[in-house]
């Protein structure tokens, strides 16, 4: 009775019409607060559901469906191996989530029957995650950078580069390679640290293929090998790269470069006075660059002053004349690959006189090798021959120390004046 006694007096002292103003503010206060709580409570999982929907596009479709258009020329058996793994953890939000949320399930299959359409794609790359991984690979100089493209994927500067050397092996080890899924490379020899480095690394970065994660870029130019500056530039680009050379008895490497210089200048003088400055004296000049090129611990010392060996892998150009897939073996292994490109892959070519590659199953050509390889030598002076393996021989043997590697040339001493080839 007190309480409504006191509500009275109260309601009578105070107008009506200030009351009613002061019950309707609480009112609306009360239902826009109601409101925004309703608000949270729908929007929170809409979120949820779309980072889901990317991550799941992303990581299990898009890698999957691109891989498969990508590499639709390697048989069927190499992508069923090379699917992008996804952890444990991560299928099992996937169904859970799924199960949750029956609509992003048929969104998330819509989207895997029509391909990856593009204006879908576009969709998929604007997901958090994506925005995520774009961020991560900085501009900054010592770091590989990527640019979005309109085809699938990105364009990364290399991982890994064969820089050289010339007339060693490097076209035949690089279209090798390519026929591993996981790596992507450049046909033509970019030249880029050698002849075009002032056109900047976006220009060398757009000459690459797009590729998608888990996938390695790559070039070769084997002019890199002899080039002094080199080292320094490639080493700013990206000082955990992978460097891949290409070496082969310094003596038959010199008569094959001469070989094909000889096919393009018939004019030019023959290989015995190219090779000397005075052949009375014995006076081998090493200027000429056929020779200078197989001086390879000179060209070594300078690339050891910015990479370890551990970032370099050396292959024989003669055992992958004769054993091509022991040879990719250990390339394969030496990128972080999974040993892909095997026996199965080659087939020898007794007209070139050197390995090519089975002919693909879609494909009617085989992949074998240009006119420009597996040229016939011209027949060198035996005397000449001599006296160049004597000439090369402390230098091999300083880069069998240099690189922990015995590549056996003193034995093939002899061989190189009959007429061999590439």
């Amino acid at each position: 009775m007190a309480f409504w006694s006191s509500t009275s007096v109260f309601t009578s002292k105070v107008p009506r019409k200030i009351l009613f103003m002061f019950t309707l503010s609480l009112s609306v206060t009360y239902l826009f607060y109601s409101l925004m709580s309703c608000y949270n409570s729908l929007q929170f999982p809409l979120q949820e559901n779309y980072v889901y929907q990317g991550r799941l596009v992303t990581e299990e479709t898009t890698f999957v469906t691109l891989r498969e258009k990508l590499y639709s020329t390697s048989p069927q058996g190499y992508l069923d191996e090379e699917l992008i793994e996804v952890t444990a953890a991560e299928k099992a939000v996937a169904i859970s989530t799924v199960k949750d949320n029956v609509e992003t399930e048929q969104r998330t299959l819509d989207w895997v029957r029509n391909q990856a359409a593009p204006t879908k794609t576009a969709a998929v790359y604007q997901s958090p995650a994506l925005e995520r991984e774009r961020q991560e690979f900085s501009t900054t100089d010592n770091e590989l950078r990527v640019n979005c493209t309109s085809d699938y994927g990105v364009k990364k500067l290399p991982q890994a580069i064969i820089i050289g050397v010339k007339k060693g092996g490097t076209r035949a080890l690089l279209e090798a390679l390519r026929v591993h899924p996981d790596i992507r490379a450049v046909g033509n020899e970019p030249h880029f640290f050698d002849r075009n480095y002032e056109k900047g690394l976006d220009w060398y970065r757009d000459l690459m293929p797009s590729t998608l994660e888990g996938q390695i870029t790559m070039e070769k130019t084997p002019s890199y090998f002899v080039t002094s500056h080199a080292p320094k530039r490639i080493h700013t680009m990206a000082r955990d790269i992978k460097l891949i050379i290409v070496v082969r008895n310094p003596v038959t490497r010199a008569i094959s470069d001469y070989t094909q210089t000889l096919s393009k200048k018939p004019e030019i003088p023959t290989f015995e006075v190219l090779a000397f400055k005075n052949r009375t004296l014995g006076l081998i000049d090493a200027s000429w660059s056929a020779l200078r090129i197989g001086i390879y611990a000179l060209h070594l010392e300078t690339w050891m002053q910015y990479f370890p060996l551990a970032q370099m892998h050396f292959v024989s150009g003669e055992r992958l004349i004769v054993d091509p897939a022991g040879e990719m073996g250990k390339v394969q292994d030496f990128l972080g690959l999974k040993r892909i490109v095997t026996d199965k892959h080659f087939y020898f070519n007794k007209t070139k006189g050197f390995p090519c590659l089975k002919k693909p199953e879609d494909s009617s050509t085989p992949r074998c090798l240009g006119k420009s390889k597996g040229r016939t030598h011209p027949k060198i002076d035996p005397d000449v021959i001599r006296r160049l393996h004597k000439f090369f021989k402390p230098f091999n043997m300083m880069f069998y120390q240099m690189t922990g590697q015995n590549f056996e040339w003193e034995l093939e001493e002899g061989s190189d004046s009959r007429g061999s080839q590439n």
